[in-house]
């Protein structure tokens, strides 16, 4: 008695995909135990195991070229499990935060995201930058830094050198944000709740905002925590606006493979619908809290488990070659973004 053809395909799909999953599950446990090392070392996570994955996957991919058979799998880690990590990353912010923060300082964390993407990615174009990668930048520096990048990637169709190169250069640079904003904060002895303002609109991860905003106290890290809830609240937004306009951007830098098509009408993707479902859910209270410290371990780890995707299909020369330009674009974004910190800083102490 043959198998139907219903029950078959899954397990067909599965023995595709298979190579490819083992083979990046691997790169992200390796990522896993450098930044364990890391830790241990130096005391602290500098390169956190998304960048890490990254950098592995890519030298593996410099001195090793994956088979054919492993190819499904890596196009559905970098693809799929990234995709249902960014739905479970919307678990971590809920309503309740977002009316939190009071609404002068929910306007301004708006309006420095509304400012900072348009203008970062202005200053891409200005440099010379494809118009996928200028976004992927102004994304990460406007909004959750890697996170946002990674999210917005499949929106847009961005080809995975510029994933790569834009996450590895925001990742350093934003390594740099962390250790000068501090020294910026004591020179013009800022108040830890504006310090604390300063370092949730400017710092890119939720790790790195308590390791900036610790020297100012501990009222400083829950500002700054809840501020950088607000700021990862904005994917929602700007990710449905960017896929309503994917179709429009020059085909320069677009992958075709990310998202399989250039999207039409007005259906903003699938995961960003989850992502948005999650959020209204933890905000209903429909997420138990015991599950929530899981979901957000979930999330990272698919995150890393996609990065290392990500890295094994990296031309590392073609990174290597749009550094200078990647670099001027995050350090002027970088600028701008603390500019207009300052300014709302500024506007709320007035």
């Amino acid at each position: 008695m043959s198998v139907p053809q219903a029950l078959r395909r899954p397990h067909q799909r599965l023995r595709e995909i298979a190579p490819g999953l083992v083979l990046s599950i691997g790169v992200a446990a390796l990522a896993e135990v450098a930044a364990r090392a890391e830790q241990v070392a130096f005391g602290a996570q500098w390169l956190e195991p998304l960048v890490l994955a990254i950098l592995i996957g890519a030298m593996v991919r410099t001195f090793w070229k994956p088979q054919w058979f492993f190819l499904s799998g890596i196009s559905f880690s970098a693809k799929t499990v990234l995709e249902i990590a960014i739905v479970l990353l919307g678990a971590s912010v809920s309503a309740q935060t977002l009316l939190s923060v009071g609404p002068a300082l929910l306007i301004g964390i708006v309006a420095v995201v509304a400012l900072v993407v348009p203008g970062a990615y202005l200053l891409g174009r200005a440099l010379g930058l494809p118009a996928r990668m200028a976004l992927l930048i102004a994304c990460g520096n406007g909004i959750c830094g890697n996170s946002a990048i990674a999210a917005v990637a499949p929106v847009i169709e961005a080809d995975s050198d510029d994933v790569s190169a834009s996450i590895a250069f925001t990742a350093v640079l934003g390594v740099a944000v962390v250790l000068l904003l501090p020294l910026l904060g004591h020179a013009l002895t800022m108040g830890s709740v504006h310090y604390g303002i300063l370092s949730g609109l400017t710092v890119y991860a939720v790790p790195q905002v308590l390791a900036a905003a610790a020297p100012m106290g501990h009222g400083a890290i829950q500002i700054g925590t809840l501020v950088k809830l607000v700021r990862v609240l904005m994917l929602g937004p700007i990710t449905v606006v960017l896929s309503l306009v994917a179709s429009r951007l020059p085909e320069e830098g677009r992958n075709p493979n990310v998202s399989g098509k250039v999207r039409k009408g007005l259906m903003p993707p699938l995961f960003i619908l989850g992502f948005l479902a999650m959020i209204a859910a933890r905000s209903a209270g429909v997420i138990p809290h015991l599950a929530l410290a899981p979901m957000g371990q979930g999330a990272s780890i698919l995150t890393v488990i996609a990065m290392a995707a990500l890295g094994l299909g990296v031309d590392a020369r073609a990174v290597a070659a749009a550094g200078p330009r990647v670099i001027a674009t995050v350090t002027l974004s970088l600028v701008l973004l603390v500019g207009l910190g300052l300014g709302l800083v500024a506007l709320l102490a007035g």
